[in-house]
């Protein structure tokens, strides 16, 4: 069984580094909204003005409760203005927060959504390579988590450290001019000693919480692909054996947040202590002034009452910073995601490419390989006229399927050039040239929607009639209407609540509907039973009819009227010509039609030359 690794955790300078490089990528998305952060910023203000003032009215309060012997009528009008102004105060606290909170929403959401929207473009921009390597529950996962950090990182760092910071400073300065120096320098070292504390105990427990997200990456992602793959499970019976999978990984995960528990408690113990600590010695000297008569009655609920203000807020800062150290990580891994680099990208300055009709598409020597070990095209050199049907046949890992990858441009050949009407595909826009093509695939992947909204895929925005249309030219038309919900039917996750033939026929409704120059049938009738592959091969026939089309092909009865028909075998075209011409030849084409006809396996799994039968065709047996 193979273990999850923990990437290594690196050291403190480089966390550091790496915290003010994710702070920098974060402002610019905040600064849009400048005038919603300095509006927040001074509600913020007025808010910790407000909060430091309520201790120095109870203070007054306290003192105007003081029996005065000459001040009968001030006794009741004094303390109840106060009364009302520590109200007022206390109101106004809750009110400035709150529009603190309304004016600086638009700024936290509009710049998650900004950042959530240009990861999810520049995942759909990256290459294929990429989309067949990652982890879908483990990348979906940090995706979430990275935008949730960036609402939680502003909310917590802004409007929790730095307001606290403004209060520490506030009453700091209230104590510092009303009372002696004593007092400023018990809450400072209280402060430094609860801060100090605080951020290296939690430095310390960090890697438990990466660890924990880590192994939840990891739980999360085996049972997004167990259930993804559910069929598969059920065939060979391995539910228990996925449960395994998914227990060992959620264990892993158990003892992770087990050291986490365990460090926050201990952190939460010492903070209290250090709380308590600085409490008694601020209330101890402010008793002993009471009790000289330096100080008054007030002055010692007013002290009490900053005590309890500024340590409320900082008895969560461990939560706070471990909250903000989180979603830096968390953040920081989604701008990895937007900083991975494309590996097929627009050339600068590529222009759109722009066809008046069906063109001429040419491979010229190709040659590409997904490894620099292995190739597996070796100089394909070949072209499909304006207007005209090229057809590739060969064994299976011949490199077939490879060219439509290749004129896709889901990959850059490493050799050689794929032109269009006389231009490099290099030097066109991506978009702009899959514009262009349209591509029924042998595996047909579904969204999980109607399939109205599948068939019109190929063309958003096309009218219901024109998808009907599509899907009486597919042949799925009478189907669909038999259906309870007809073309609202949701096919389910990947189409997996239609058969491979009606999937597959969604698919070439939808390529219909596209209704592009250039068109790429891999296998596009491979889940069809006789009858309606030869009523569809009649429909795909007439679609192709000027346009300009590439056929990939295992049964060579679907490819005998192409103008052109290539035989490749371990990445190289072995055969070439009509279908009449290669079986005359006698070559592989004509040993494979002849199984095909006899009822043996076109496909050769192994990759090798077609097996040597022992029979060798003659042209007198041969039907064209």
């Amino acid at each position: 069984m193979r273990r999850f690794d923990v990437s290594p955790v690196p050291d403190a300078q480089q966390r550091r580094a790496s915290d003010w490089r994710t702070l920098r990528r974060l402002f610019p998305y905040l600064w849009q909204y400048r005038g919603r952060v300095v509006g927040a910023l001074l509600f913020m203000l007025l808010a910790k003005l407000a909060n430091v003032g309520v201790p120095v009215l109870l203070k007054q309060l306290v003192d105007a409760m003081t029996p005065q012997p000459d001040a009968a009528r001030a006794a009741l009008v004094v303390p109840l203005g106060l009364i009302l102004a520590y109200g007022l105060l206390r109101l106004s606290t809750t009110i400035f927060n709150e529009l603190r909170e309304l004016v600086f929403s638009k700024a936290t959401f509009g710049a998650a959504r900004a950042i959530a929207l240009q990861t999810f473009e520049h995942l759909h921009a990256l290459s294929l390579r990429f989309h067949l390597e990652r982890q879908t529950g483990g990348m979906t996962r940090d995706i979430e988590r990275g935008v949730r950090a960036i609402e939680s990182l502003v909310s917590f760092a802004l409007f929790n450290i730095a307001a606290t910071l403004l209060e520490v400073s506030l009453v700091l300065m209230v104590l510092g001019t009303r009372f002696d120096s004593a007092f400023v320098w018990i809450t400072l070292s209280a402060l430094v000693a609860y801060v100090a504390y605080t951020v290296g105990v939690t430095e310390w427990r960090t890697k438990f919480r990466r660890q924990a997200n880590e192994f939840d990456s990891a739980a999360h992602t085996r049972a997004v692909d167990s259930l993804l793959n559910y069929e598969t499970v059920k065939y060979f019976n391995n539910e228990a054996f996925e449960a395994q999978r998914y227990d060992e990984s959620l264990q892993r995960l158990r003892r992770a947040k087990l050291k986490a528990q365990t460090s926050l408690s201990l952190l939460n113990a010492g903070q209290q202590l250090i709380i308590a600590a600085g409490l008694v010695a601020m209330l101890w000297r402010a008793t002993e002034g009471v009790a000289s008569g330096r100080l008054t009655l007030g002055d010692l609920v007013m002290v009490n009452a900053f005590m309890i203000q500024l340590y409320i807020p900082l008895n969560f800062l461990g939560v706070i910073y471990r909250e903000i150290k989180q979603s830096l990580t968390d953040l920081d891994r989604l701008f990895a995601l937007i900083d991975r680099e494309r590996e097929v990208a627009d050339a600068p300055g590529a222009v759109p490419l722009v066809l008046s009709g069906p063109p001429t598409v040419r491979f010229e020597h190709v040659r590409f390989g997904y490894d620099p070990e292995r190739v597996v095209l070796f100089d394909v050199d070949f072209e499909i006229p304006a207007g005209r049907t090229v057809a590739v046949v060969g064994p299976s890992g011949s490199g077939k399927s490879t060219l439509a990858r290749l004129l896709y441009r889901f990959y850059d050949v490493q050799g050689g050039a794929i032109r269009i009407d006389g231009c490099d595909i290099r030097q066109v826009t991506q978009a702009s040239l899959r514009q262009a093509i349209g591509i029924v695939p042998q595996d047909t992947v579904l969204f999980n929607d109607t399939i109205a909204y599948n068939i019109a895929y190929g063309r958003p925005g096309a009218s219901q009639a024109e998808v009907e249309a599509a899907a009486r030219a597919a042949h799925i038309h009478d189907f669909i209407v038999s259906l309870p919900r007809g073309y609202e039917t949701i096919v389910g996750e990947r189409g997996l609540k239609l058969s491979g033939g009606e999937k597959q026929r969604v698919a070439i409704a939808r390529t219909l509907l596209k209704n592009p120059p250039i068109l790429i049938f891999d296998e596009a009738t491979s889940a069809l039973d006789s009858a309606n592959e030869r009523a569809i091969q009649a429909e795909l026939a007439a679609t192709a009819r000027g346009k300009t089309t590439l056929v990939i092909a295992h049964r060579l009865s679907t490819v005998v009227d192409a103008h052109e028909i290539l035989v490749m075998q371990r990445g190289r075209i072995v055969e070439r010509g009509d279908h009449a011409s290669l079986l005359r030849q006698g070559g592989h084409y004509a040993h494979m039609w002849a199984l095909q006809q006899s009822g043996g396996a076109v496909k050769n799994e192994s990759n090798e030359a077609p097996i040597d039968t022992g029979y060798t065709p003659q042209s007198s047996e041969i039907s064209t």
